[in-house]
């Protein structure tokens, strides 16, 4: 089992956060639930996450303005984070892409896809401070 990550969650359907907060304490990691930008970008400097999964279609401010304001503090430019939209376009991938985010997962996520996504880009922080 992978080490246990810190994981910042931002969507504004509380189903969604909450299948993925069970998926990934299932999977040994700590995580914190925000259901906007707004609210995000309030909580991530007390979480310092090692990963971000962040939905695209939400109000105020969507995922792609979240992750570009993530990506240009630069306590959190190595931050991987990883998109969520119910939208498998390859117009989002790439602007997904275009802000900084490393992976696209399609909603409705599995629990393995989630944690996959975890293994995979939990580690980039380290590797890249």
């Amino acid at each position: 089992m992978s080490e246990s990550k810190k994981v910042l969650v931002i969507d504004d359907s509380n189903t969604i956060r909450r299948s993925a907060e069970i998926f990934l304490k299932q999977g040994g990691h700590a995580v914190t639930l925000a259901e906007d930008g707004f609210d995000a970008l309030s909580k991530i400097n007390d979480s310092q996450p090692d990963l971000i999964f962040c939905d695209i279609l939400m109000p105020r401010l969507d995922g792609y303005q979240t992750c570009a304001i993530i990506k240009r503090n630069e306590r959190f430019a190595a931050t991987p984070v990883v998109m969520l939209s119910s939208k498998d376009g390859v117009f989002d991938k790439a602007r997904g892409r275009m802000v900084g985010s490393q992976e696209y997962l399609t909603k409705p996520f599995t629990k393995d896809q989630l944690l996959q996504a975890v293994e995979q880009f939990g580690n980039a922080r380290q590797e890249g401070a």
